[in-house]
C-alpha cells in the first residue's frame, strides 16, 4: 500500500512537472510569436548585404509619400496596377506621376490573371503605363493559379496566354520583363525553369529558393509599416 503511494505521488509529480515544461514551451512560443511579428513590421534586410533596396505599392493604396519613402531608404519604387477584371484604379495615374517626380525609379507590375486571355489584360498596361524609356523593366506578378477558373483553363492554355502577355508587354515597354514569382504559380507551372526571365521571388525575411535559380528582386518584407504611408507596404531588395 505504501509503495502504491508512492508511485501515485510520483506520477503526479512527474505529470505536474510535464505540465509546467509544456506551458512554458507555449509561453515562449507565443512570446517569440508576438517578437517577430512585433520586428516584421519594421524590419529590412541589411543594407550592407543589398545595398539597392526599394518597395512596392499596391494597386488602390493611398496616402504614399513618395519623397518620404526615398528618404527611408528606397531606391526604386514599383506600382501595382489593377487587374483586368478588376475596378479601374482611378489613383494609379496621379500615383506614377508622384513617384516619378520623386527622383526614385519606378516601375510597373502588371497582375496576370489566369483566367483571363492576355489581349485583355495587356489592353490595360498599355493603355495605363506610357512609353518611357525611364521607366524600369515592367514586372508580371504570377500569384494566382488557374484553380475556380470557370470556364476552366488548362495549365497548358495558362502557360500560353502569360508568354503571349510577355511578349505583349514587353512590345510596348521596349524591355524584358521581370516574373514576379509566386510559389504555388512556379510548383504548378514550373516558370522559373522554362521562362528565360529575371525572377522577383516572395518570402518574409528568409531567403527565397523555390525558384531552383538565382533571383532578380526579393520582396522581403511584405507588411513594412514605416512613416511613408497609411498603410503596410512591400518592401524589396535587388541581388547583384
Amino acid at each position: 500500500m505504501v509503495r502504491t503511494n508512492r508511485r501515485k505521488k510520483k506520477g503526479n509529480v512527474l505529470r505536474r512537472w510535464v505540465f509546467h515544461v509544456i506551458a512554458l514551451i507555449v509561453l515562449i512560443a507565443i512570446g517569440f510569436a508576438g517578437w517577430l511579428w512585433w520586428d516584421m513590421r519594421s524590419w529590412r534586410p541589411d543594407v550592407m548585404l543589398y545595398p539597392e533596396q526599394g518597395a512596392l505599392i499596391a494597386s488602390g493604396a493611398s496616402g504614399t509619400r513618395f519623397e518620404t519613402l526615398g528618404a527611408i531608404g528606397a531606391d526604386f519604387v514599383y506600382l501595382e496596377l489593377a487587374g483586368a477584371n478588376a475596378a479601374p484604379d482611378p489613383g494609379f495615374a496621379g500615383r506614377l506621376s508622384a513617384a516619378l517626380a520623386s527622383g526614385m525609379q519606378v516601375g510597373i507590375v502588371q497582375p496576370f490573371d489566369p483566367c483571363l486571355r492576355a489581349d485583355e489584360q495587356s489592353a490595360r498596361f498599355t493603355r495605363m503605363v506610357p512609353r518611357n524609356a525611364d521607366l524600369l523593366p515592367p514586372a508580371i506578378a504570377l500569384d494566382r493559379t488557374a484553380i475556380g477558373c470557370d470556364p476552366a483553363v488548362s495549365d497548358a492554355a495558362v502557360e500560353s496566354e502569360l508568354m503571349t502577355l510577355v511578349n505583349q508587354i514587353e512590345l510596348h515597354a521596349g524591355k524584358p520583363v521581370i516574373l514576379r514569382l509566386g510559389s504555388k504559380f512556379e510548383t504548378r507551372h514550373r516558370t522559373a525553369r522554362s521562362t528565360a526571365r529575371d525572377l522577383w521571388l516572395l518570402r518574409d525575411r528568409a531567403k527565397p529558393d523555390y525558384a531552383g535559380r538565382p533571383w532578380l528582386l526579393w520582396s522581403a518584407n511584405s507588411q513594412l509599416i514605416s512613416e511613408a504611408s497609411e498603410e503596410p507596404i512591400e518592401w524589396v531588395v535587388v541581388q547583384r
